[in-house]
């Protein structure tokens, strides 16, 4: 009988990551069988995929509770296809809230648990640790900060280096003249990246203040705009962009936009911190609804929310490699004056890039989806 995997990356970047390692298990095991939850690149080399990572993309507290009856739904017939397939292993992506109550049902049925992408418990909501001490198997981690972390709760953590930079380093982009002349812009037309997020919540709430932004900039610099689209949403999720027929927006795969752009405006998530490997200066935004905010501050413990602040300066740092703006800040106005005090000023721009660039090596490791193929086959 061939051997089964179980998958679940609940998200757009998780379902990137564990592409990744899928794809090298499958190169040396093509008879594994791959189910689970996943997006695009897991669909692509096949495997079965019972939710997309579109229908899971849930973020706030409140959104969580009005999905409550889909989401139990969803627990209840993966937990009923784990029963029917019997997988040898389960592999599970990052996506806390539903991996870790997965982990503990794999645990119970003898199931090996790899898990890779640690929650962040060392922002919020430490409890989990007793969790991961207790039904993980082999737990992955990308931060090396965190192996210290992990081994002061009693867990065994590995580090085995970021899934970004393996990705980016595979990545092939033409180089920026290439770009201009594609799109017909002169070498001196500056260009201000838009990546509005991967989720509709985080859309709808920080793209209109991003346009709003880019209005006031465009008045006084005649800019062009590159919107990383999210792939998995139609236009309807954009319909917004039709209110400001006076901008100049090229919609562009996100890592061309952290390639060929002077500075960026990143929702905060995966993307400040590939924008920060491409060492682009960003402004980092977050919105989300009143109340989910004002619970979220409560229970997080850092000072800095974006990745790249806590890679650059590390845990509990006041200090700041890139602005955030959140809630309240993350306003048309803000975000315009923000973005001024970068554009006025290049000495600001450069030393940004110098420090996200240094940041970089942070992250560094072996290749991780070799490393984490190899542990999956171990166990299968």
């Amino acid at each position: 009988m061939p051997k089964k995997l179980f998958v679940l990356a609940g998200e757009v970047s998780g379902d990137m990551h564990a592409g990744g390692v899928i794809a090298e298990l499958l190169q040396a095991r093509p008879d594994v069988r791959v189910f689970g939850i996943g997006g695009q690149k897991l669909r692509d080399l096949g495997a079965e995929l019972l939710y997309d990572t579109a229908q899971m993309s849930i973020m706030g507290f409140f959104d969580v509770l009005k999905h409550a009856l889909f989401l139990r739904r969803v627990i209840r017939e993966l937990k009923e296809a784990v029963r029917r397939e019997q997988p040898d292993v389960a592999f599970l992506v990052d996506y806390p809230g539903m991996n870790l109550m997965m982990a503990r049902f794999f645990h119970e049925r003898g199931i090996p648990v790899i898990y890779y992408i640690s929650p962040q418990v060392w922002a919020w909501k430490e409890g989990r640790v007793k969790a991961i001490r207790r039904y993980i198997d082999r737990f992955l981690v990308v931060f090396d900060f965190e192996v210290e972390f992990f081994r002061r709760h009693g867990v065994n953590a590995e580090f085995v280096g970021h899934p970004v930079v393996e990705e980016l380093a595979e990545l092939s982009l033409p180089p920026k003249n290439l770009f201009l002349q594609k799109h017909n812009l002169n070498a001196q037309t500056r260009l201000i990246g838009l990546l509005p997020g991967s989720r509709k919540q985080e859309i709808s709430l920080i793209l209109p203040e991003m346009l709003e932004a880019a209005r006031m900039l465009n008045r006084d610099y005649r800019m062009v705009f590159l919107l990383g689209r999210a792939p998995h949403f139609d236009e309807g999720v954009y319909k917004v962009l039709s209110s400001y027929p006076e901008l100049t927006i090229i919609g562009c795969r996100a890592y061309e936009v952290m390639q060929y752009s002077d500075l960026a405006l990143v929702t905060s998530g995966t993307a400040t911190l590939e924008s920060l490997c491409f060492g682009v200066p960003m402004i980092v935004l977050y919105r989300t609804g009143r109340l989910n905010y004002l619970i979220g501050r409560q229970l997080v413990k850092l000072k800095n929310i974006s990745l790249a602040n806590i890679v650059a300066k590390g845990l509990g740092s006041s200090e700041q490699a890139v602005p955030e703006l959140l809630q309240d800040e993350a306003n048309g106005v803000e975000i315009y004056r923000t973005a001024r005090k970068i554009l006025d000023h290049p000495a600001v721009s450069a030393a940004m890039r110098r420090e996200l660039l240094a940041a970089r090596a942070k992250l560094a490791g072996s290749s991780p989806s070799p490393k984490i193929a190899g542990i999956l086959q171990e166990y299968l």
